[in-house]
């Protein structure tokens, strides 16, 4: 099952971490909630708020380009909590700007909402690369590649850039 961005899904807390929530999502994998996600007060402490096991409300706000899902509580439940004429007072300009452009997706595909599903950027075979992307491509992992053993060995190290 893929995930929607924007859509609100019922998880589990697998785990608590310094910085977030880690949520088993009902069918459709793993994601985390982020410690500023989870409450809209400040969070010093993440298990005043939430207990492994706990089912909660969560809502997709991302998925890089790895696969990682971020979650939101804290929006999940403003969804939930607020009526209409609330939410629109709240000055919000996001949510007008993305009404304009949900109707714009509307009239050009007969009324019917582009769902915000999150696919994996394609990858061209490399017989139809040129030169020029295979070095690109090369000079790109290569430096992904460097930098992380150069986090990797301050750390063992315990030098750290200030």
């Amino acid at each position: 099952m893929q995930l929607e961005i924007g859509k609100i899904y019922n998880g589990k807390v697998k785990g608590i971490t310094q910085y977030g929530a880690f949520v088993d999502i009902d069918g459709g994998g793993t994601g985390m909630v982020h410690i500023s996600e989870i409450a809209n007060t400040y969070v010093s402490e993440i298990r005043d708020h939430l207990t492994e096991n706990q089912e909660v409300k969560v809502k997709v706000i991302g998925v890089n380009e790895a696969g990682k899902v971020s979650l939101s509580i804290k929006k999940a439940s403003e969804n939930n909590d607020a009526p209409p004429q609330q939410r629109q007072r709240r000055g919000d300009r996001n949510n007008d700007r993305n009404d304009r452009f949900d109707r714009n997706d509307r009239n050009e595909r007969n009324n019917k909402p582009k769902p915000n599903v999150w696919e994996p950027k394609k990858q061209p075979q490399p017989s139809e690369m040129t030169f020029e992307d295979m070095m690109s491509r090369f000079k790109q992992s290569s430096e992904e590649r460097m930098c992380d053993i150069k986090r990797s060995t301050d750390r063992k190290n315990g030098t750290r850039r200030k």
